[in-house]
């Protein structure tokens, strides 16, 4: 199946690092030079401070100034290298540290010279952060206009609005990206009118061909819009997105909208998989599933001598599923179904009622003992304890031919619990819902959504045993 932006549906290109080469930029380009700097100018502000204060109360107010303005977004990546556009959030942070710093002095009861001495560090660290970074700003525009260090960008939709952003692009490099061609399966303007080649094939092929490491989502006058499929395709491949929103004319300045020129461009969030915050999933991922295989050996064992004792051997069940990038991998259940000649597991649904699960492995089912196997998956590294839910490699082409956007799904790895599941949606149950949470979780994912998908499991689970 190809998208209207002709991207393959069913099977895409390669994502970075799987078996292709790496879209985007080179591993030097991937690091922001001006974030870097901004970085090491509030780190030096807070070691010029500490010369003449206090060295402890220097660290301790120096942690909090750096959470803050971390968290404020202050070192982000960004097209428009503005420090008037930056001053009221800097100095949002740097109140926000001053204010928790002194509420900590005072719950802690330390002396009034080391609260001054935190105090002062900040004031001090203002007077010397901003200055520098001032400077880094007016460097990374020349530098970005002079050795034009700019990511190579793909703009879809080749009407008057990519045609003005690719050649504001060209005009003006200090905001950091080069046009290096449309992808629109429907331009409205002559492919000789456009700054830029109109590129034959799909996106994916030409992100991967041309290297770009950033995606311009413009308006398309294509029958069907294509824009979000362009997006799920840029956001795979690990590029960076913008959009230009609907009734950009009268669409005011926020925490995620860039700027270039006149127009408002709202940057999506970067691929789960590359922050690293998705390490600490795949951390706990291997820590709890390796606790819990241990803790419930115990309970697996006695399941699996359940299942003999109703229906013979073999007691774990294999199957092949579909996990992240389409990869194929064998996924492993205690059998619930009593075995027979043919084994149709691969094309067959499991329907409520089904004559060939005996008490036991409806009992497993109910509880979802059944799916205890499964921690040796995760460990693996097949799946993650939080994710969009496997399923068979036929039914995954059968929905991806019918139900837009269920490819998309395979963005991040299958989890042994998920979004749509706490949902109620389990078993023959809706497909299109299914999809559209497990492209919910995926869009919004952080560590503390995992959390309360756990949460939410457990009290199913619960709430379902005492039933």
């Amino acid at each position: 199946m190809v998208n209207r932006v002709g991207a393959t549906v069913a099977a895409p290109a390669a994502p970075p690092g799987r078996g292709g080469p790496e879209p985007g930029r080179d591993l030097l380009g991937r690091v922001n030079a001006v974030a870097v700097l901004l970085v090491v100018v509030d780190v030096a502000a807070l070691a010029a401070a500490a010369v003449s204060l206090d060295r402890v109360a220097v660290c301790g107010a120096g942690a909090a100034l750096l959470a803050v303005r971390a968290s404020c977004r202050l070192y982000r990546r960004r097209l428009w290298l503005s420090w008037l556009h930056d001053v009221p959030r800097s100095v949002i942070a740097t109140a926000t540290a001053f204010a928790l710093v002194t509420g900590a002095c005072l719950v802690l009861g330390t002396s009034p010279g080391t609260t001054a001495a935190a105090q002062w560090a900040i004031v001090y660290f203002t007077a010397w952060s901003e200055p520098a970074r001032l400077f880094v700003f007016t460097v990374g525009r020349w530098a970005r206009r002079r050795f034009h260090r700019c990511d190579r960008t793909i703009v879809v939709g080749a009407g008057d609005v990519g045609a003005t952003l690719a050649a504001a692009m060209l005009r003006h490099p200090e905001f950091g990206l080069r046009p290096v061609g449309f992808v629109d399966p429907a331009p409205a303007l002559d492919p000789a009118d456009l700054p830029a080649p109109l590129l034959e094939g799909n996106l994916a092929d030409a992100i991967t061909r041309l290297r770009a490491g950033t995606v311009v989502l413009a308006f398309s006058r294509a029958a069907d819009s294509p824009l979000v499929n362009a997006a799920i395709t840029a956001h795979r491949l690990g590029c960076a997105i913008f959009v230009v929103p609907r009734m950009y004319e009268l669409y005011q300045d926020g925490p995620d909208v860039e700027r270039l020129r006149s127009y408002p461009l709202v940057r999506l969030s970067t691929a789960p998989t590359s922050r690293p915050s998705w390490w600490v999933k795949r951390a706990v991922d291997v820590v709890l599933a390796g606790v819990a295989l241990v803790a419930l050996a115990p309970v697996i064992a006695l399941c699996a001598l359940a299942v003999v004792l109703e229906s013979g051997r073999p007691v774990i069940f294999r199957q092949v599923r579909v996990g992240m990038d389409d990869r194929t991998f064998v996924l492993y259940k205690l059998r619930s179904v009593r075995m027979t000649d043919q084994d149709d597991s691969q094309v067959r649904w499991s329907v409520v009622g089904d004559r060939r699960v005996g008490p036991v492995g409806r009992f497993l089912r109910r509880t979802s003992l059944d799916e205890l196997p499964q921690l040796w998956n995760i460990l693996r590294g097949d799946m993650s304890i939080v994710g969009p839910r496997p399923e068979r490699p036929g039914f995954v082409r059968e929905f991806s031919a019918v139900h837009d956007l269920y490819w998309a799904r395979h963005r991040v790895p299958t989890g042994l619990t998920g979004l749509a599941q706490v949902h109620g949606l389990r078993g023959d149950t809706s497909i299109v819902e299914r999809s559209r949470y497990d492209n919910y979780y995926i869009a919004n994912w952080s560590l503390w959504l995992d959390v309360r998908i756990l949460l939410s499991t457990v009290s199913e689970l619960l709430c379902r045993r005492n039933r």
